[in-house]
């Protein structure tokens, strides 16, 4: 596996990859909102129920995606691949995409189901603060002109700013919150009817499918913009 922490290894393997990853996701999408669109009505929730489909995954992507961003920083650290932080430099923005699909479609089934667009609850509090983190994250980046001290600063505020990511998840068993408890994720039986959970996870997959074909195409073009930067200072470095 560490063998593919060579860039051009990863390159060979993501081409290979890269249009497989694409088609998957697209199916998968397609065939979650066919089922997601086809289901019936909640009866608590009414038509409601179907903004879900896209809340759910996202905010699961939020969170997949930060623990592999932060997961890549480490090894980047530890290891000194200079793909590792590509590799999490390339994940930031689809997160924070992820992110904010999470807090828009949350406002909106928040307000038909609790009445309100938006309350400082635990869980939605702890959202938005990780929206922020991966603004901050992708603000340092581009605020520091020197990329190797840029990759270190960002992938340690990575790091730190994984304490997060507990809390996000189990805000609704720690404090008494407006949102709901988890659904899938518990012992026994899922409190869901199989009319929503089949096009759930359909949309989850299609979603994860989706994340790692975004993220294969930027991180070969994270690759092909540090090569033409270092051609162009070896460039610099010949004239002057």
């Amino acid at each position: 596996m560490f063998g593919y922490a060579n860039p051009q290894k990863f390159l060979q393997l993501a081409q290979r990859l890269h249009i497989v990853l694409w088609g998957a996701a697209c199916l998968c999408l397609a065939i979650g909102l066919y089922l997601a669109f086809t289901a019936p009505p909640d009866y608590q929730q009414g038509e409601s129920v179907r903004i879900m489909f896209v809340h759910v995954p996202s905010a699961w992507m939020a969170l997949f995606t930060y623990s592999f961003l932060t997961l890549a920083s480490a090894v980047a650290l530890i290891w000194r691949y200079p793909l590792g932080f590509f590799a999490a430099r390339a994940a930031a923005p689809i997160g924070a995409s992820f992110t904010l699909i999470t807090l828009v479609t949350g406002a909106l089934w928040g307000q038909p189901i609790w009445g309100v667009w938006w309350v400082w609850d635990a869980r939605l509090t702890s959202v938005l603060v990780l929206f922020f983190i991966y603004l901050g994250y992708m603000a340092l980046w581009a605020a520091m002109s020197e990329p190797l001290q840029a990759a270190r600063l960002t992938s340690i505020l990575a790091i730190i700013g994984f304490v997060n990511i507990p809390i996000v998840k189990f805000s609704v068993d720690w404090w008494h919150t407006l949102h709901q408890p988890a659904s899938l994720m518990r012992f026994g039986a899922p409190a869901i009817h199989a009319d929503f959970l089949w096009p759930l996870l359909i949309m989850a997959l299609g979603f994860l499918l989706l994340f790692f074909a975004l993220w294969l195409t930027r991180v070969q073009a994270e690759i092909f913009r540090q090569r033409l930067r270092a051609r162009k200072l070896g460039l610099a470095r010949e004239i002057f």
